[in-house]
Parts: structure tokens; sequence; C-alpha cells
């Protein structure tokens, strides 16, 4: 993929707001089995997703003086694909609570799930399978 059709793939980056970042941490690498890469970009301090292909969409958990978690407003819905029904039966355990189980969505589009993480934001998971 060249960087053109990079660009046309929304969105390109996102963040979680959080406020205890190894808390945060903990509560992620449970969830997805996976380590983050911790870094920093001037006041923010960074855990970063891997990216699961070359190419692909990608965030962090951020920590920030500016960002503030909350369960109101924007709703991030990360790749769960294929083990939606693994990663969600893992938040409780890491400290979140499961708002929307399972769903099965319309026209073979996958299903989709709702939790509030460890932060207290509201973060979906999606799956085609």
């Amino acid at each position: 993929m060249n960087r053109e059709q990079q660009r046309r793939n929304l969105p390109v980056w996102f963040e979680i707001p959080v406020i205890d970042m190894p808390r945060a941490i903990r509560f992620y690498e449970t969830l997805f089995e996976s380590p983050l890469i911790c870094e920093s970009a001037g006041p923010m301090e960074m855990a970063i997703f891997p990216r699961r292909d070359e190419g692909g969409t990608t965030g962090c958990l951020a920590r920030g003086d500016f960002l503030k978690p909350g369960s109101d407003g924007t709703v991030v819905y990360l790749n769960a694909d294929p083990q939606l029904d693994q990663v969600l039966a893992r938040v409780r355990s890491a400290g979140g609570e499961v708002l929307v189980p399972r769903t099965e969505l319309p026209d073979d589009i996958g299903c989709f799930a709702l939790f509030r993480d460890s932060e207290g934001n509201r973060v979906g998971l999606h799956a085609l399978a």
C-alpha cells in the first residue's frame, strides 16, 4: 500500500485518554495478549498499539494534562478479529466492564461489543467473524 492509498484510509490514528498509564497498559495488554510500545511526545506519555499489518491504522493510550478519560463522546472500535469472544471474556478480569455483549451486525459486516476500560472510557470491539 503506497502513501496515497494509506491517506485514503480513515482514521489514521487514535488516542485513548488515560489517567493511570501503568494500570491502562496492564488492562489492554491483558485484553489483547500483546505488549504496547511506550514512548513520549512532548508533554504526552503514550503506549502504542502494535500494527497488525503494514500501513494499517493504529493508535495509543495517551496521558497528558489536557486529556481526560470519559464515557461520553467518541467511541474507538478496536479490531478483535477473529477473537472477539476471547477478548471480551478478559474485560472483567482486567478491571473493565462489558457494556454491550457480542452483537451481530446485519449484511455480513461482522459483530461488535462495547466495554468500559480501566480508565472509564467507553471502547468498542469489532470482528468480521
